[in-house]
């Protein structure tokens, strides 16, 4: 039996480092009202021009050199973002080129929140077709391209000028604030290899979609629904930057979350007990909390970052994966369970083992 197995794993968080307390600086939003509803204390941002692609790359050199794989082994690219540098094309070219490798196929996949387990369900198939050996799966944003902020806002925030907002500026980014205080920017990759008659690797998958409520979390504008896809009305409007429905989506997050994880271990004959570590995604530390005691998870199988990073998207589990790796959370053999819940809406539960 051929199996997908991740041997190596990196990450890159950018530079600047954004506390609650900073982003009350230009926004009605105390650091008590954005832990109580979140778990988000701090993220880190960008600094400007710096692309999706460009923190790929970073954290595709880690991946690399973790997994001792020289660049021109990978036959394949799979990389998912919700926030690529241009509309099109996608990121998955820019990486290749970026790096320097050799002309490979690249996947570009937009499953948002869900998007690193799409991808690993799309590597792991990859693999297990004879399609591909040595794969480089990205996963990577750059959320800061959604705030509604000015650049004089951005310098009064880090505190590079005393110029404080407008009464208008405030109440428009205030407007926003349910939404821009989740996230953070931040990528992480993963070097997985073709291995042969092995106990590692992706054991199973269950990915599922409905978009029936695709408009509770979404970008209503600047899309190809207008004509045009972008234009000065839509900006004007805020129809640029995403709204959403946040007790829909918990609502839908924790019964999914928690469904999709029993279906896993039932397929799979297994129980909790067998699971050494969960690792879910962090959109929202209260909807993780809630799907812990849902399933009944012991608190010392399940590991959150999201205080340090907000929500990071489709990075926020490899992120996971990553730090796990490094701090000896994974031990080889140990078996994890994965479990995503995002925007489309998509959902979905791999297990494997390390």
């Amino acid at each position: 039996m051929t199996r997908a197995v991740i041997v190596g794993s990196g990450s890159y968080v950018p530079p600047n480092r954004v506390t609650n307390e900073m982003l009350s600086r230009i926004m009605d939003a105390t650091d008590e009202w954005i832990r109580e509803r979140s778990g988000v204390e701090t993220r880190y941002y960008v600094d400007e021009g710096t692309s999706t692609s460009d923190l790929g790359v970073a954290a595709a050199v880690e991946a690399l050199k973790a997994a001792g794989i020289e660049k021109n082994d990978l036959d394949l690219i799979v990389f998912a973002t919700m926030t690529p540098d241009h509309y099109f094309p996608g990121c998955g070219g820019m990486l290749q080129h970026k790096l320097g490798l050799r002309d490979v196929p690249c996947f570009d996949i937009r499953q948002q929140c869900a998007g690193f387990l799409y991808g690993l369900q799309l590597v792991d198939a990859q693999i297990r077709a004879g399609m591909a050996k040595t794969v480089l799966l990205v996963a990577a944003e750059t959320h800061t391209g959604f705030m509604p902020w000015t650049t004089e806002n951005y310098n009064y925030l880090y505190g590079r000028t005393d110029r404080a907002p407008t009464p208008e500026e405030y109440e428009w980014n205030t407007r926003f604030r349910n939404v821009t205080v989740l996230f953070g920017d931040a990528a992480a990759a993963v070097v997985v290899k073709a291995v042969q008659n092995g106990d590692s690797g992706i054991l199973d998958c269950i990915l599922r979609t409905n978009g029936s409520d695709y408009d509770r979390i979404y970008v209503p504008g600047a899309g190809f629904k207008h004509r045009p896809y972008v234009d000065r009305e839509q900006i004007e409007r805020g129809d640029h930057i995403p709204v959403m429905n946040g007790m829909h989506v918990f609502r839908n997050a924790t019964n999914c979350m928690a469904s999709v994880t029993r279906e896993i271990l039932e397929r799979n004959n297994l129980t909790l007990e067998d699971i050494s570590l969960v690792l879910m995604h962090q959109a929202n530390k209260r909807i993780n909390e809630r799907v812990q005691k849902m399933l009944g998870i012991p608190e010392e199988k399940v590991i959150h970052n999201i205080h340090k990073y907000g929500n990071t998207t489709a990075a926020t589990i490899p992120l996971l994966w990553d730090e796990s790796i490094r701090t000896g959370r994974v031990r080889p053999g140990d078996l994890v369970l994965m479990v995503a819940f995002g925007a489309g809406m998509n959902w979905g539960s791999l297990l494997l083992r390390a």
